[in-house]
C-alpha cells in the first residue's frame, strides 16, 4: 500500500461529528478495542487530523504526532492501524508469530507473509475468517511489525496443508507511511531495528528496562514517556545491552513528521528567509519586471493563448519567471499598478492591450516580436520556480498568507467536437486548457491540410470542422461558411466545448462545471438600527465557513454564526455581527487570494 511515495493533496482537522463517526467506524471494525484503547490512539483532548492522498487513501493522526489509523480507499470500509496505534494498543488485534528474524526480513521488505514463515503453537492457529485483520510479531517483541488481512480462512488454510499466502501486508514498519511525510525521512529510526533485522536469538526487546506487562494502558505510558528501551545491539560484544530513550527517537521523528502542516501555520525559517531578503529599489525593480516579462513572452505566452488577462500574464507567466528568492512586487516598481505597468509597456510596443471595463483589468492582445527589446533579449535556460501568489501579496504586506489559490478555465470535449478529438487521438473524457484543445484543432488542420493555398492566414472547413464550429448555430435557409480565419478558429472551437472552472488551493482541488460562482457579501439591517454582513458561496473557493466565521470574530472583535443557506443543502453563510462589509471583502482579496471580479458587494443599508 505504501511501497511507492505518494504526495499528500490535503491536512486538514477533524471536526467534532467527524472525529465521533471516525471513533463508531474503528469500533466496528476492531471489535476487541474497549473504549480506553480508542482513546489511547486518537486522545478525546488533542486535535485530530486527516491527510487525504492521491492513491485515495486517508491517514488518520495526532496533530503534531504520529498517524494512527489509516484509510485504504477513503470510504470507511477498509480501516487499518498503523504500526504507532499497534504500539500504544499490542492487543488491539490477533497477531501471528514469526518464527525468526530472518522471515521479518521478507516482511519488512514489503513481501506479504507466508504459512510457512509463521510459528505455529502446540494448541494450533486460532480460528480466523477470510479478509480478517491480522498483526505480525517477532519472537519475544509485543510490538507489531506489520498488519494485514487474512487471504483465506484457517479451515481452508488447514486443507491446503499450511501453504501459500497467509496475510496480505498493507502496511509495515519502514515503509513510506512510516519513514515520510511529504518527502521527509525519519533518520535513524532505531526502535526495533536491530530486533527485526538479526537472527531469532538477537530478536528480544522489552518496552520497559523492567520486565513487560500485557496492560495495554501500561505499555502506552510507557512508550510514550520516555520509559529506557533494552535492545541487544551488537552479539559478538559479550552481548551488551545498550539503552535507548524512546523519548527522543519519538521526538525526533514528531519533529521529522512535522513538514506536513494545517495551512494556518508557516515556519520560522521561511519568515526568517524573507526578512533577509534583499530590498530592490523601484529602479531595480523596474528592470527585473521588465526581464521576467521578455522571458516570459518568449518562453511561456503563445500566440495562441490570446487574448489573456493581464491577471493572468502576471501570475501564470511572469511570476514563475522571476529568479529563486526574490520577491517581485509591481507594487514596488514606479508603476505602482499592473495595470499601468502593462500599458505602459504596450506605449513602448513591445505588446498591445486593451481595458476591459467588464472585468475591470487590461487585457494582452498581442506581441511584437519584432520589437528591439524582444530581439536583443536572451532567455535563460531554467526551471521556472513555483510561485504561491497569494504569499507574495501576504508577506509584502507582513500578514500571514493562506494557502494558495489557484482558479483555470478548463474545457471539456462536447459532442459537436468530438470527431475532431477522436481524429488526432486525444481522450475526449480528459480536461484540456485553452492553450492545449486551440493546439489541437490546428494539428487537425494541419493533419488534414486545410490551410488555404493562396492565403495561409485562412483555414477551409472540411465536412468534419464545420460541423464542429457551426453545427446547430446556422439558421434554417441559410448556407454554412466554407472557410475561417486562423485568429478566429480558437475562439470559435472553445466556445463549442464545456466549460469549466478548476480550483485549487493548497493540496485540495476542485472542478466545476460552467461559470464559477461568485462570493456574495451583503449588509442589511436587523433589528432597527444594527446591521449585520452576510458572506455566502465561500464552497466554490475551497473555504470552510466554520473556520472563516472564528477568524472574523477575531479580526473585527464581534460575534459570527454559521447557517445552512434555505433549500441549498451542503451551502452556508456566515453572519457577521456589523457593517464591515469593505474590510470583509478586502481581507477575501488579501487573505484567501480571491480575485476582485469574483466577489460580489451589497449594501442594503445605503439608501
Amino acid at each position: 500500500m505504501f511501497k511507492k511515495a505518494v504526495e499528500a493533496k490535503s491536512l486538514q482537522r477533524l471536526s467534532g461529528a467527524d472525529r465521533k463517526k471516525l471513533k463508531r467506524t474503528i469500533k466496528e471494525r476492531f471489535p476487541h478495542a474497549s473504549d480506553a484503547d480508542i482513546d489511547l490512539i486518537l486522545p478525546p483532548k488533542v486535535e485530530i487530523t486527516i491527510a487525504k492522498f492521491s492513491n485515495r487513501a486517508h491517514v488518520y493522526g495526532v496533530e503534531g504526532g504520529f498517524p494512527m489509523i489509516f484509510d485504504i480507499d477513503g470510504r470507511g470500509t477498509e480501516i487499518f492501524p498503523t504500526v504507532y496505534a499497534l504500539w500504544t494498543v499490542p492487543e488491539l488485534l490477533p497477531a501471528f508469530l514469526l518464527k525468526g528474524g530472518e522471515v521479518s526480513r521478507f516482511v519488512i521488505g514489503g513481501a506479504d507473509l507466508m504459512f510457512p514463515g509463521i510459528s505455529i503453537p502446540p494448541e494450533g492457529l486460532s480460528s480466523f475468517s477470510a479478509g480478517q485483520l491480522w498483526a505480525v510479531k517477532v519472537p519475544g517483541n509485543p510490538a507489531p511489525i506489520a498488519v494485514g488481512t487474512t487471504t483465506m480462512s484457517s479451515s481452508e488454510a488447514l486443507k491446503a496443508g499450511l501453504r501459500g499466502k497467509a496475510l496480505r501486508i498493507t502496511h509495515y514498519y519502514r515503509d513510506l507511511l512510516w519513514e515520510s511525510v511529504e518527502g521527509h525521512y525519519v533518520p535513524n529510526a532505531g526502535f526495533l531495528e536491530d530486533v527485526v533485522l538479526e537472527d531469532p536469538a538477537l530478536s528480544s526487546v522489552s518496552l520497559t528496562s523492567d520486565s513487560y506487562e500485557s496492560s495495554s494502558n501500561e505499555l502506552h505510558n510507557d512508550f510514550y514517556n520516555g520509559e529506557v528501551v533494552n535492545q541487544v545491539i551488537d552479539s559478538e560484544k559479550d552481548d551488551v545491552l545498550a539503552p535507548i530513550d524512546i523519548k527522543n527517537e519519538i521526538s525526533a521523528i514528531a519533529s521529522d513528521m512535522s513538514g506536513l502542516k494545517v495551512a494556518d501555520n508557516i515556519s520560522t525559517e521561511e519568515a526568517n528567509e524573507e526578512k533577509d531578503q534583499h530590498t530592490l529599489s523601484s529602479e531595480e525593480m523596474d528592470d527585473l519586471l521588465d526581464k521576467c516579462l521578455l522571458q516570459a513572452l518568449h518562453t511561456t505566452v503563445n500566440d495562441k493563448d490570446l487574448p489573456m488577462p493581464g491577471s493572468t500574464l502576471w501570475s501564470g507567466h511572469v511570476l514563475p519567471c522571476r529568479p529563486p528568492g526574490i520577491t517581485l512586487d509591481v507594487k514596488k516598481s514606479s508603476h505602482k499598478k499592473l495595470a499601468k505597468w502593462l500599458q505602459s509597456k504596450s506605449s513602448a510596443g513591445l505588446i498591445s492591450t486593451k481595458d476591459d471595463k467588464h472585468k475591470k483589468e487590461v487585457v494582452l492582445l498581442a506581441v511584437n516580436r519584432n520589437h528591439p527589446d524582444y530581439k536583443s533579449f536572451r532567455p535563460e535556460r531554467r526551471r521556472p520556480e513555483t510561485i504561491d501568489q497569494n504569499k507574495d501579496s501576504a508577506t509584502n504586506e507582513g500578514r500571514q498568507p493562506k494557502s494558495q489559490l489557484e482558479v483555470v478555465e478548463i474545457y471539456k470535449p462536447s459532442t459537436h467536437v468530438n470527431p475532431i478529438f477522436i481524429s488526432v487521438g486525444a481522450d475526449i473524457g480528459k480536461f484540456f486548457s485553452a492553450s492545449e484543445a486551440t493546439d489541437l484543432v490546428f494539428r487537425y488542420v494541419e493533419n488534414q491540410n486545410l490551410v488555404k493555398p493562396t492565403d495561409k492566414a485562412v483555414v477551409v472547413l472540411d465536412a468534419i470542422l464545420c460541423d464542429a464550429l457551426y453545427k446547430g448555430t446556422v439558421k434554417k435557409g441559410s448556407s454554412y461558411p466554407t472557410t475561417i480565419h486562423k485568429k478566429d478558429l480558437g475562439a470559435t472551437f472553445l466556445s463549442r466545448m464545456q466549460i469549466h472552472h478548476r480550483v485549487t488551493r493548497g493540496y485540495e482541488s476542485s472542478v466545476r462545471k460552467g461559470a464559477l460562482k461568485t462570493v456574495q457579501i451583503m449588509t442589511e439591517r436587523r433589528q432597527g438600527n444594527k446591521k449585520v454582513t452576510r458572506v455566502s458561496g465561500l464552497e466554490s473557493f475551497l473555504m470552510d465557513a466554520e473556520a472563516l466565521a472564528s477568524e472574523l470574530q477575531k479580526k473585527f472583535a464581534c460575534s459570527t454564526s454559521v447557517a445552512e443557506l434555505p433549500g441549498k443543502k451542503g451551502q452556508n453563510e456566515v453572519l457577521v455581527q456589523g457593517g464591515v462589509i469593505e474590510d470583509l471583502a478586502k481581507h477575501l482579496m488579501e487573505q484567501y487570494g480571491i480575485p476582485k471580479r469574483y466577489i460580489e458587494v451589497l449594501d442594503k443599508t445605503k439608501k
